[in-house]
């Protein structure tokens, strides 16, 4: 579908429009900075606020061979897509008690194991199924959340070649994922690569073959090739957002921000001077001006600890919040300036149109641009732009 048909054709609240073809382009960039290792297009949290299968979709067009989800729930839709090829692998790596481990199976999903329970678990659902299970194994290098330790190694690793040699299972892929790849120099990152290499070589020693070992996320595969083994998981690098700014802006790795959110002004008055704005009338109006009603709230995502800080784009220049972000709205001071309701103000986007970025906002709430982009809610809708190569 081309941009000119996806655009509705009467005035949204607000949207978040998707540039598909932006994230095609991020994919290639990212596959062409990362030549020997297959492509994990990460879609978890609903592809970071952007749309889970027509993210999953668009990055399978641009070379990705691998989709990665958190959750059980998310795997199993993106598996159920028609438009994701059955040969294209998914995997989930979150799991609790009870599973749903037999969907799994019979869904030909790639399941990370961390622990002897969800290993115990896992094939007892694979007796039942009566066909293997994809597994990958998780090992902790020192991150400190999932994954085996490596004191507990050994005793995963012979528990899954026993499940392996009854039939119930197949082990996949040997995995780990850095701590503080977003900060190079850090002295976990050799650390870390060094001990995933050590029980990756135990592993393979006692007869494991994975078709797989990973480690590199986001800032591993812009920065770290040492660190790309077989497969990479591109997860905010996909959609343009740099994983650090320390590490460098979109631009400098030849990525493109996908995410544009825009709002049409509900409202534009004047107001004298000394006027409250917002709840805790936190901002008061220097003298006489106008005001910007914003239909954008923290309801949608827009987080409150910008507020009075963040800027928007509204009639080609940069405003500023005024006062608190309420649920469903904010106001920006337009200095007298006196735009038509239903002018459009963005709050984030590319930056080519001379608007704010997600980093930004980042930065005005104290927070990172992942943040930004995840948090955007369902109230806002999703507009698709180039959903067809």
């Amino acid at each position: 579908m081309s941009e000119t048909a996806s655009r509705p054709t009467a005035p949204l609240r607000a949207r978040a429009e998707i540039d598909l073809a932006a994230l095609r382009a991020n994919v290639r960039t990212l596959r062409a900075r990362t030549p020997g290792a297959a492509f994990m297009a990460v879609v978890k949290a609903d592809a970071y606020g952007h749309g889970a299968l027509p993210c999953a979709r668009a990055a399978i067009e641009a070379g990705a061979g691998w989709v990665g989800t958190a959750t059980p729930e998310e795997a199993l839709a993106v598996r159920a897509d028609a438009g994701v090829p059955a040969d294209v692998r998914v995997m989930c790596w979150l799991w609790t008690p009870g599973g749903p481990w037999r969907e799994a199976i019979d869904a030909d999903i790639d399941i990370s194991v961390s622990g002897m329970w969800a290993l115990r678990e896992l094939t007892d659902a694979a007796r039942t199924a009566a066909r293997p299970a994809r597994v990958q194994l998780k090992a902790d290098t020192g991150l400190g959340r999932n994954g085996c330790q490596p004191d507990d190694w050994p005793e995963l690793v012979a528990e899954a070649l026993r499940a392996q040699a009854e039939g119930l299972l197949t082990v996949t892929g040997l995995w780990s994922h850095f701590a503080c790849a977003d900060e190079p120099g850090h002295p976990s990152i050799a650390a870390q690569l060094a001990l995933f290499r050590e029980m990756v070589a135990y592993a393979e020693q006692q007869g494991v073959r994975p078709e797989v070992r990973h480690i590199a996320n986001s800032p591993a595969a812009l920065t770290l090739p040492e660190s790309h083994f077989d497969l990479v998981r591109p997860g905010i690098a996909m959609y343009g957002v740099s994983p650090s700014p320390e590490l460098g802006t979109p631009a400098d790795f030849g990525l493109r921000p996908v995410m544009t959110l825009s709002a049409s002004l509900a409202l534009v008055k004047h107001v004298p001077g000394g006027h409250g704005v917002s709840y805790g009338h936190h901002y008061v109006t220097p003298g006489e001006t106008t005001l910007g009603l914003v239909p954008l709230g923290y309801g949608d995502g827009v987080p409150r600890h910008a507020s009075g800080t963040a800027p928007v784009l509204v009639d080609g220049k940069w405003r500023t919040v005024a006062g608190r972000i309420a649920m469903d709205q904010f106001v920006v001071d337009l200095g007298g300036d006196e735009p038509e309701p239903g002018a459009e103000a963005v709050l984030f986007g590319p930056g080519d149109r001379g608007e704010p970025t997600a980093e930004d906002w980042a930065q005005a709430a104290g927070t990172i641009a992942y943040e930004i982009v995840t948090r955007i809610g369902s109230r806002v809708p999703r507009v698709y732009l180039d959903e067809g190569e």
